[in-house]
């Protein structure tokens, strides 16, 4: 019978499940949607037991599309910076899960920024305080939560390990716990003084793991076996990171979708700076590695708004006319919603700059498609700028990856190769890596680099980007100058 790893990827807005067979070949995939509730303004949540439920359909859909297999272990690739709480004794949960999209805990933060806790929480966990992170979602909740009862607090990767092994087990991995904003990175355990910040209870946490690492077996889960052994835990974006095998210090990736994550593996911690985050990448055998990270808000998710604005089909006419347009075009700033790294300028505001009688729809197509590289090109720079090592190996992941067009954009402004992968699952695929490692299927990372994975080169070709990204440097200053009105003066 053949053998295989149950990797579960659950994600924002879908849950998936593939089975990937001990010789690194995918054999069947199942997804199932989540679903978001957006209460007030800024909010953005999820339930909890639909994360559940999902993932349970995405799991019968998956062994149903395929072969018959042996389950050897399991393996979780998880949404970060989502929270949840539930019921120490009964397991229920207490609350819902708060989404790392959602900006109420923005007052909290914005009290202790101004209080001068910046500095030091940043040094202890590599992350700035934002709504984003979830030391101040976790106060939230326990406010609300129901006085007197035990609780227990966590990501996405703890619940569904609650879930897994019907509450016998309370625990994380690492690159999680790193994603908090409670953990210290540097000593690997849960920072007294940052659980005393955040007014978190250190008891209400879960135990940290390696991410290759035994957390628990199933039990009473439909459609699965008692006994199975849950053989890794990883955040999506480290996961996808581990996946295409960028273990050597400055390699990298980055992962396209609504908007971007950009990481590249360190050879030791580094406190970052220049509007950049550092972050335990994976961890195995006790040992952490470390990578940079810059969180981009707003990528592809301009593309659809653009389509709908000139009036075309689909995102692939967009993309098309873009690859059209003459050079010396307008320059466009997705920010929608502010500005991530490593600008992080809550206020900045989506907009065309230097538009002319000449300016052609094609230029205006090209303008938005050349932001999903000019951002990247803003986080690379900051990143090699504190990096000790170059840039290495750079792989290109999600959904806008499979264009070749918007890719070899990103190859030319970077001057750089990237490697566009054939992986939608390259998330799944990196978690599943990880428990072949902790089950033994796999020895080491040099045999993981040697499983079969489809990519092709782009190398960068003359261009005029450097032209173009002074029309976006413009561009991003005029998006970031404060609005002011004279009318009436």
């Amino acid at each position: 019978m053949t053998t295989a790893i149950l990797a579960i990827d659950q994600g924002t807005t879908n849950s998936k499940a593939v089975l990937v067979a001990t010789t690194g070949e995918i054999l069947s995939r199942g997804a199932s949607p989540v679903g978001l509730s957006l209460p007030q303004p800024g909010w953005v949540e999820q339930s909890p037991e639909r994360i559940w439920a999902s993932v349970q359909e995405a799991i019968s859909t998956c062994l149903a599309n395929g072969p018959t297999v042996e389950i050897l272990g399991i393996a979780i690739s998880n949404q970060r910076e989502s929270v949840t709480i539930w019921d120490a004794e009964t397991g229920k949960p207490l609350g819902p899960v708060i989404s790392w999209q959602c900006r109420r805990s923005a007052p909290a933060c914005a009290e202790l920024n101004a209080a001068g806790h910046s500095a030091t929480v940043q040094a202890l966990t590599g992350l700035p305080i934002d709504p984003m992170f979830p030391g101040p979602k976790m106060k939230w909740l326990l406010d609300r939560a129901p006085a007197g009862r035990p609780v227990r607090l966590g990501t996405i990767d703890s619940w569904l390990i609650h879930c897994l092994t019907d509450g016998a087990i309370h625990a994380c991995d690492a690159s999680n716990a790193a994603r908090s904003q409670l953990y210290d990175l540097t000593r690997q355990v849960w920072s007294d003084d940052l659980c005393d910040l955040f007014g978190v209870p250190e008891a209400a946490l879960p135990q940290v793991r390696d991410s290759a690492a035994l957390f628990g077996e199933t039990r009473n889960v439909s459609g699965l076996a008692d006994g199975i052994p849950i053989a890794a835990a990883i955040g999506d974006s480290h996961a996808a990171l581990f996946g295409h095998g960028a273990f050597n210090p400055g390699d990298g990736k980055v992962t396209f979708g609504t908007g971007s994550s950009i990481m590249t593996t360190l050879p030791r911690f580094i406190a970052p700076e220049l509007g950049i985050t550092t972050t335990i990448a994976w961890s195995i055998d006790g040992k952490p590695t470390y990578a940079f990270e810059g969180n981009i808000l707003v990528s592809a998710a301009a593309l659809p708004w653009m389509v709908e604005i000139l009036g075309l089909p689909d995102v692939q006419a967009l993309v098309d006319l873009a690859a059209t347009a003459a050079p010396s075009g307008p320059g466009f700033v997705p920010a929608f919603v502010g500005l991530g790294a490593p600008h992080w300028h809550a206020d900045a505001r989506a907009l065309f700059s230097g538009i002319t009688f000449n300016t052609t729809r094609a230029q205006m197509a090209r303008a938005v498609t050349d932001s999903m590289a000019f951002q990247v090109h803003d986080v690379f720079k900051a990143m090699s700028a504190q990096s000790p090592t170059p840039l290495g190996r750079l792989y290109a992941d999600g959904g806008p990856s499979q264009n070749t067009f918007l890719m070899q954009c990103v190859a030319d402004t970077l001057g750089h190769e990237l490697f566009q992968c054939d992986a939608p699952e390259a998330s799944a695929l990196g978690a599943a890596y990880l428990a072949g490692l902790s089950l033994g299927i796999w020895s080491d990372l040099a045999v993981i680099s040697a499983l079969p994975r489809a990519r092709t080169a782009l190398a960068p070709r003359p261009n005029d980007a450097g032209e173009r990204l002074q029309v976006w440097q413009d561009a991003i200053f005029r998006s970031t100058v404060p609005t002011t009105s004279t009318m009436g003066e």
